[in-house]
């Protein structure tokens, strides 16, 4: 089996690898790191070296062709970034220096980074749809659900996998002292914006179990950044990245005082790769370092200062998703899994409301609901309809990014500043113009799909 890296030179690609090691229920025959950084490539390939992350497979192959990653590949993994974390700096001050969020998944930002992932993300879909037709692509790229919904229009076999949903699922099984695959469970939403609404078993609902105790509560993380008041309010658990609508105007404020995270990463992995180029003999011992330090400072932003992210012990991430999902998918014949992952509205196996999962959408918007995968393919679970506030916001955000895709596709400034102007966490229309020129102006990348 081949499994292709897209961003293969990416500071995160030990952590895939590292699901794929002795005893795995997959078996790579190759591991092939694509990127467009040679010197980035060579890097990754030495680290997992010395990590002892290459002997369990067949081969560790690094290119730079995009038609020799995708040619024979079985999964292909996408975790681009156009402009680097450098680009990433250019949406966070950008948009907070007018008062806005900077956060690179949620508003306006986000959608600067989508507008120059989408011509690569499809150059990457039509090389998979024509090399490789069979093959799936699991999509980690951000902002996941709409570069998942822009590659679909090329190639169908395209599911967005994001660990955030699923960590909270069974950080709450953990709290609540149930095994995994005991409880069935409603979780609704677009990719970092969506709620655990009820987790079933033996007929009964645990979920306001876990809402109404002090204790509980307190060690889910999502309690830590949101609050237990408001979680308690809504009556159900929200991703904890709906942070950033819940508490915009205090956010903006600090993050306007201090670093932002792409602040943070340019100088973290830069001295990273710089360092591991000139000690390749050290170059593992000096992943795991910056690895520790990354993971400790996630979502900093959202906690009191000197407050630690709560530590539950569950395994996890995006790799263990991933995992999980190539295992279903490729020796699942007699077993199934659940899992939430982002699909099409439409990909519903029966026909109630019209074949959609959530009628109030278009059939082509991807959603994030639990799924069972199997041999035959992914099977969306049809959630139970979404109301109020939560549909409204969810309808909101999911209309102006189909107009990130749809200004990308044509190249149309208009287009872009509707999609903007329209954002839910954006107050001026003239603001959205503003930034929206100031992206273009400050990076080429942008400027190419708008010229």
């Amino acid at each position: 089996m081949k499994l292709t890296l897209v961003g293969g030179g990416g500071f995160r690609v030990p952590h895939i690898a590292s699901v794929f090691q002795e005893g795995s229920p997959v078996r790579l025959d190759e591991l092939c790191l694509y990127d467009v950084d040679q010197a980035r490539l060579e890097v990754m390939a030495n680290v997992l070296e010395q990590l002892g992350l290459s002997a369990a497979m067949g081969a560790v192959t690094v290119t730079t062709s995009l038609d020799e990653a995708v040619t024979g590949a079985d999964y292909v993994f996408s975790a681009m970034r156009v402009s680097g974390a450098c680009g990433r700096v250019i949406d966070e001050r950008e948009a907070l220096s007018r008062g806005l969020l900077g956060q690179e998944t949620v508003g306006i930002a986000g959608y600067a980074f989508a507008f120059r992932q989408i011509p690569e993300a499809l150059r990457l879909a039509r090389a998979v749809a024509e090399l490789a037709p069979d093959a799936w692509v699991l999509n980690f790229t951000n902002p996941a659900g709409i570069i998942t919904q822009a590659m679909r229009t090329v190639h169908p076999r395209v599911v967005g996998i994001c660990d955030t949903p699923i960590g909270m699922v069974r950080r709450a099984m953990h709290v609540l002292g149930i095994d995994e695959g005991e409880a069935e469970y409603d979780y609704v939403g677009l990719n970092h914006l969506g709620w655990l609404r009820t987790m079933v078993v033996g007929g009964v609902d645990r979920l306001p179990e876990l809402l109404a105790d002090d204790a509980m509560l307190g060690r889910m993380e999502e309690t830590q950044v949101i609050g237990a008041d408001w979680i308690r309010a809504l009556g159900h658990m929200p991703n904890e990245y709906l942070y950033y609508y819940y508490k915009n105007r205090e956010i903006v404020a600090r993050l306007r005082q201090g670093q932002t995270r792409g602040e943070f990463l340019v100088k973290q992995q830069g001295h990273f790769y710089k360092s591991a180029a000139a000690f390749p003999e050290e170059a593992g011992r000096l992943w795991q370092e910056a690895d520790a330090e990354r993971n400790a400072t996630y979502m900093a932003e959202a906690r009191q200062a000197g407050e630690e992210r709560p530590d539950e012990g569950i395994e996890g991430g995006y790799q263990r998703v991933a995992l999980e999902l190539m295992n279903a998918l490729s020796n699942g014949a007699d077993s199934q899994f659940q899992m939430i992952l982002g699909v099409g509205n439409a990909d519903a196996d029966d026909v109630a409301d019209n074949g959609l999962l959530i009628p109030e959408l278009r059939a082509d918007a991807i959603v994030e609901v639990p799924c069972r995968v199997d041999a035959q393919g992914i099977h969306p679970q049809r959630p139970a309809r979404v109301s109020g506030p939560e549909l409204g916001l969810m309808a909101s955000v999911k209309a102006c990014e189909e107009l990130v895709i749809d200004a990308a596709l044509a190249g149309d400034r208009e287009i872009a500043w509707k999609a903007l102007a329209s954002h839910p966490l954006v107050d001026s229309i003239d603001l959205a113009r503003e930034v929206l020129e100031a992206y273009i102006k400050e990076n080429p990348d942008i400027a190419r799909v708008f010229a």
